[in-house]
């Protein structure tokens, strides 16, 4: 398989998750869920994703359609489209597989994943983060890691209108 063949196989759709799952699982892996819009990668997502992926043996990334992007963020947004996007996530050696959900919430892909770890942003606290009572009830753990000041995607588009 060539390099990008093996990049773009990260990629896949909800309903194909069931075999990955399974043999994760049957291996006893620990399932590392988190998602996000993630439109111009940069530092801040790098080492967040990274940081993510530490907390287990699988990173499973979540990331927003298009679609979902533009009802959330406004009619600007996203600045790459959702392939792109999943391409450039799918590279990291440390995702296991980007899953684009087209919801504004990942509640319903957090139930069909059923994650050990559920991980977001340290601006959102524990028991608000979607889908903490899905990973509660089965025993997991929900974590938030702080951002890096001056990272994000706005940060870049701001500057960029200067």
């Amino acid at each position: 398989m060539d390099k990008l063949n093996s990049i773009q196989s990260k990629i896949i759709d909800i309903k194909d998750i069931e075999p990955f799952l399974t043999y994760w699982r049957l291996k006893n892996n620990k399932i590392v869920f988190t998602n996000g819009c993630f439109d111009i990668l940069h530092r801040g997502h790098v080492e967040y994703l990274a940081k993510a992926a530490s907390y287990g043996n699988i990173l499973i990334v979540g990331l927003n359609t298009d679609d979902s992007i533009r009802r959330i963020k406004g009619s600007l947004r996203p600045i790459q489209d959702q392939y792109a996007r999943a391409l450039v996530l799918a590279s990291l050696h440390f995702v296991s597989v980007v899953i684009l959900f087209d919801e504004d919430t990942p509640y319903e892909l957090i139930k069909r994943v059923q994650p050990d770890v559920l991980i977001k942003g340290s601006d959102y606290k524990a028991e608000d983060v979607v889908g903490n009572d899905i990973v509660k009830a089965k025993g997991g753990e929900i974590a938030t890691i702080d951002f890096i000041d001056g990272y994000s995607t706005t940060s870049i588009i701001e500057k960029l209108k200067k």
